[in-house]
């Protein structure tokens, strides 16, 4: 795998459900073990990184969830509050203009608005730095929403250039899309299964962000099973008659049948894989299906050892 350890920001998406947050977790323990301080931040999440890294629930405030490891579940209400007390630099002011049910009201109807108080949010803790200077964390890690929505979401910024007249929120915006495309600074991580579907969705998601001009730094096939068998051997077992619905399976039936299941899924993980390699811009690397929970703190350890 291509190193994450000089990046200032990682985007994480992939299709709902192939591991996203696995991969912030395990991500964020390697580089907090090469003694980085990581932030990995939310987007209104149903929370389980606390599950895994045994932590406290974690809210909307960043909190510190393990050595080197900050995390917070951005709330797009308060992501906006923060956001504008940051940009008017007073609380107050912030409350005498937006503190009212119009206003708030405008804003959730505004395109793409909710999903740049977080995206910006996000960015803004790249920014943030220490009394002595130094950047307060030195990676910045967005578990992004699946797919189609994170891939709407990337896209914002980008409207709010063409179409915004120039001011904080567009100066804002102009700061972090030139990060966003930053392939030094920044990388996008793409997560996906060794899957037809998850696969194809992969590809079509890498076009799109070749075309917006972002970096994929990395696609990283999760839930991998180690092969039994040759491309031969899948083939004969495959091919092998199934036994009588009705006839009285034998033990050799039914291993007959589990290693018939196995190649197959073996066959559909190694065509998966055939297509990342040829189709994306970067070659895929992977993390191993875990017999176990892969939600624990251990898991999270031993996938870490991985990355």
């Amino acid at each position: 795998m291509s190193t994450l350890a000089e990046k200032r920001f990682v985007l994480v998406t992939g299709k709902g459900g192939v591991g996203k947050t696995t991969v912030c977790a395990a991500e964020a323990l390697a580089l907090a073990a090469k003694g980085k301080r990581v932030l990995v931040a939310m987007c209104n999440a149903k929370e389980r990184l606390s599950t895994m890294l045994g932590s406290e629930p974690i809210g909307s405030t960043v909190t510190p969830v393990t050595k080197n490891v900050w995390a917070v579940n951005m709330l797009p209400e308060k992501a906006l509050e923060e956001y504008g007390v940051l940009v008017l630099k007073s609380r107050v002011l912030y409350k005498t203009l937006f503190d009212n049910a119009y206003v708030r009201a405008f804003l959730r109807a505004v395109p793409g608005m909710q999903e740049w108080t977080m995206l910006g949010k996000a960015w803004w803790h790249t920014t943030e730095t220490l009394p002595d200077g130094s950047f307060k964390y030195d990676v910045v890690i967005l578990d992004a929403p699946a797919t189609g929505h994170g891939l709407d979401m990337l896209r914002v910024p980008k409207v709010i250039i063409d179409v915004v007249p120039p001011g904080l929120l567009r100066r804002d915006a102009e700061r972090a899309w030139a990060l966003f495309q930053d392939g030094e600074m920044c990388a996008i991580v793409l997560v996906t299964l060794p899957e037809e579907m998850p696969t194809t969705e992969t590809i079509e998601l890498a076009t799109a962000l070749t075309k917006l001009g972002l970096p994929i730094g990395r696609v990283v096939v999760n839930q991998v099973l180690p092969p039994l068998f040759s491309r031969d051997e899948r083939a004969v077992l495959e091919g092998a008659p199934l036994a009588a619905p009705l006839a009285r399976a034998t033990p050799g039936d039914a291993a007959l049948d589990a290693a018939r299941g196995r190649a197959t899924r073996e066959r559909l993980q190694a065509d998966s894989m055939g297509r990342l390699s040829r189709e994306l811009p970067v070659a895929p690397s992977f993390l191993p299906l875990l017999l176990d929970d892969a939600s624990t703190p251990e898991a999270l350890r031993q996938l870490a050892k991985r990355v």
